[in-house]
């Protein structure tokens, strides 16, 4: 007889971690944070509610991994409906597009968070992570540091490139000029006052890169 194959308990562990995320992520969407629950992600998951807590000590701390899980593959998606071939490997590079207009390059990444931040499956995920972490300040450090700032730092790598580049004025702060961009974004989608629309996030841009340029 042929030797039995013993089960492979990386890839269980796999699905298992998978099922949860999307558990989590589906709950948070239909009922909201306040509602979702530990037993809750459990039940929709299939697995044991301790299987949950061997891994993640909170339901804040679930989503959260859910969450950046959700981002890479979206970014993934995207980077494979973009490869438009850069160099031999077929994929484009990764950040903020540099064709030499930098108001079209923040335009193009603008509209693109305008579409995240209104996409349903992600605005819900997006508003339970962000009120959470006001109250809890370590869930809101590792927010900021695992999501927030790798995303950032694409703007600053940008803004950059066009202040060598004499697009931008050399005594800008990049890291102060990217909140000019991001900011208003954000208050209107938090607040909820306005519609977001990828008018406003080009407005945006022009007022932005207005006051950045250099002085006649």
């Amino acid at each position: 007889m042929a030797p039995t194959k013993a089960p492979d308990s990386s890839r269980r562990s796999d699905r298992s971690r998978r099922a949860i995320h999307d558990a989590a992520l589906a709950l948070v969407t239909e009922v909201g944070y306040r509602r979702t629950t530990i037993e809750g992600i459990a039940a929709r998951a299939g697995v044991g509610k301790q299987t949950i807590y061997r891994w993640w000590p909170s339901k804040a701390a679930v989503l959260m991994d859910a969450f950046l899980d959700l981002a890479g593959r979206a970014a993934d998606d995207a980077g494979a409906g973009a490869g438009s071939g850069s160099g031999d490997t077929g994929e484009p590079a990764p950040g903020i597009p540099d064709t030499g207009d930098l108001a079209a390059d923040l335009k193009l990444v603008l509209r693109a968070t305008v579409d995240e931040l209104n996409d349903p499956a992600l605005e819900a995920p997006t508003r339970a992570l962000t009120a959470e972490g006001i109250v809890d300040a370590k869930l809101g450090a590792e927010f900021v540091h695992k999501l927030l700032d790798p995303q950032l730092a694409l703007y600053v790598t940008r803004l950059r490139a066009a202040q060598e580049a004499g697009d931008v004025r050399a005594d800008v702060d990049p890291r102060i000029a990217l909140e000019l961009l991001i900011g208003p974004l954000m208050h209107r989608w938090l607040l909820r006052t306005l519609p977001l629309t990828h008018a406003y996030a080009d407005e945006i841009v022009d007022y932005a890169v207005g006051g950045l340029a250099p002085r006649a």
